[in-house]
């Protein structure tokens, strides 16, 4: 079965986020008079939901609720957002996939005006199929999102490949029942999605090679 379909996650695959993220959860614990975590730490941490995620940090809901530090994160996150910078070989391998008729979706769970935002100020929203992401800023319902969009548009998850950089990337991908590959720059460590057994990239740039071999009748999985 070919290949038609290459689902990209968009935080730490196509942004590289990583430090930013780092620095606002420290501001946080710092404003709750919380130790700090290193990048180590955060990598074996991070994931979702993000409020177990927020508490294995060491944030404490006693004087805000998670929904309010999530809220406050966002505020501060988006426009900072815009300062940074994509994964090397993103818009190139994006580019070269569109070219060869692969069509590229975002499935992200930003909510999805700031995932718009950010996609255009990087330029590389036409590059872009479609852009799939939350009507919230809890990072809640990817998964959903991606199997009603399926339904929708009648896509064999035999002919979609996924790229993320998280074990819940991983998740969300069996649920879809699709390929997954995973990129190591990304929000988790590379133990954490060595354990997951599936194909892991260091340059973005390789998911060609791997799409390439996959609708060649190679065994890449």
């Amino acid at each position: 079965m070919m290949i038609k379909y290459l689902i990209w996650d968009f935080n730490g695959t196509i942004l590289d986020d990583l430090d930013l993220s780092i620095e606002l959860l420290n501001k946080i614990l710092k404003k709750q008079n919380k130790p700090t975590v290193n990048k180590k730490r955060y990598l074996d941490i991070f994931g979702f939901p993000l409020k177990e995620y927020y508490f294995k940090a060491g944030i404490s809901y006693e004087k805000a609720t998670f929904e309010t530090i999530a809220h406050n994160f966002i505020v501060e996150y988006q426009p900072q957002s815009l300062k940074l910078s994509l994964h090397k070989g993103v818009k190139t391998t994006l580019k070269k996939l569109k070219d060869r008729g692969i069509k590229n979706i975002c499935l992200s769970a930003s909510e999805e005006n700031n995932l718009l935002e950010q996609l255009t100020h990087y330029q590389i929203i036409d590059y872009f199929d479609e852009v799939i992401g939350t009507n919230n800023v809890y990072a809640v319902g990817k998964d959903q999102l991606g199997l009603e969009y399926f339904k929708e548009k009648k896509i064999n998850p035999l002919e979609v490949l996924y790229l993320g950089d998280t074990t819940y990337d991983y998740e969300v991908g069996l649920k879809l029942g699709v390929k997954v590959v995973l990129f190591s720059k990304g929000h988790h460590s590379k133990k954490r999605l060595m354990a997951t057994r599936v194909p892991l990239i260091d340059k973005i740039s390789d998911i060609i090679k791997i799409i390439e071999g996959e609708n060649k009748n190679e065994k890449v999985f």
